[in-house]
């Protein structure tokens, strides 16, 4: 009996902390790329936790943004800080119901085994970049963080239009499998967030883009305005700033924003 009591007690102590049972709800989440590998470990262990649902939807941070603007259904859009920024200015959330999540670095890959070429400075790594048959980034025009910035380093290097002419950039179904361009061979160096490309089988890290040329992404998420289940909503923000959910950023090369 006194099993039954306390197995009854754990559970209506699930039910007020994590809204089980009739609370239950789907949150509409959509989000950048660059959160989508930490999103699909977390997924399955949020609704084990709490019940809800998540039914997630993945583009390039400036087109979360946009399909936001434009009126798509979501309850928390996860995107960079500055299109995070921009919903709040426009009324599709407040900026009290924004919270940070993770940083990203941009890093350098190449292919699993072939030599690493230097990119210790910025003029090492306009060296290589013109040494390199073929490149690979994010293509601008997708709305891409990691692309748009390496786009004005290229700039910056004086060498924009060198590089055009072998730049191999992802298909516009699939903008940020940069990673599996250079694994399969068909672009020699690539560059993208680092969270995108430590999973990626068959290519390695050569390390972070070098100096000032560096961009630390900061992933957002903002519960909209119009959200259909406000509390459902934050108790996926709650549970991204878990020690859990921090071990899991990290594991992907992100810096889980502070408490």
């Amino acid at each position: 009996m006194e099993r039954l009591v306390a197995a009854r007690n754990i559970g209506f102590m699930s039910l007020l902390v994590f809204g089980l049972s009739v609370q239950a709800a789907e949150v509409k989440v959509l989000s950048a790329i660059g959160m989508q590998s930490v999103m699909e470990d977390l997924a399955p262990k949020f609704e084990r936790a709490t019940g809800h649902k998540l039914a997630m939807a993945f583009t390039t941070a400036g087109a979360a943004v946009k399909r936001a603007q434009g009126g798509e259904a979501a309850d928390v859009v996860i995107a960079t800080r500055q299109g995070i920024d921009g919903l709040v200015k426009n009324g599709k959330a407040t900026a009290d119901n924004v919270t940070a999540l993770a940083s990203a670095g941009i890093s350098v890959a190449i292919r699993k085994g072939a030599p690493k070429p230097d990119i210790s400075s910025p003029a090492a790594l306009k060296r290589t970049l013109l040494a390199a048959k073929s490149i690979s980034y994010v293509d601008p025009a997708s709305g891409g963080a990691s692309g748009i910035h390496f786009a004005t380093v290229l700039d910056r290097l004086g060498i924009a239009n060198e590089m055009k002419a072998k730049t191999v950039f992802p298909s516009a179904k699939t903008p940020a499998e940069v990673g599996v361009l250079v694994a399969n061979g068909e672009a020699e160096i690539g560059v993208h967030v680092v969270v995108e490309l430590i999973s990626v089988a068959g290519i390695d890290l050569v390390g972070p883009l070098p100096g000032d040329l560096q961009n630390t992404i900061v992933f957002s998420a903002a519960i909209m305005t119009d959200a259909k289940d406000a509390a459902a909503a934050k108790a996926l923000i709650d549970f991204l700033r878990t020690a859990d959910a921090a071990k899991v950023m990290k594991s992907k090369g992100m810096e889980p924003a502070a408490p």
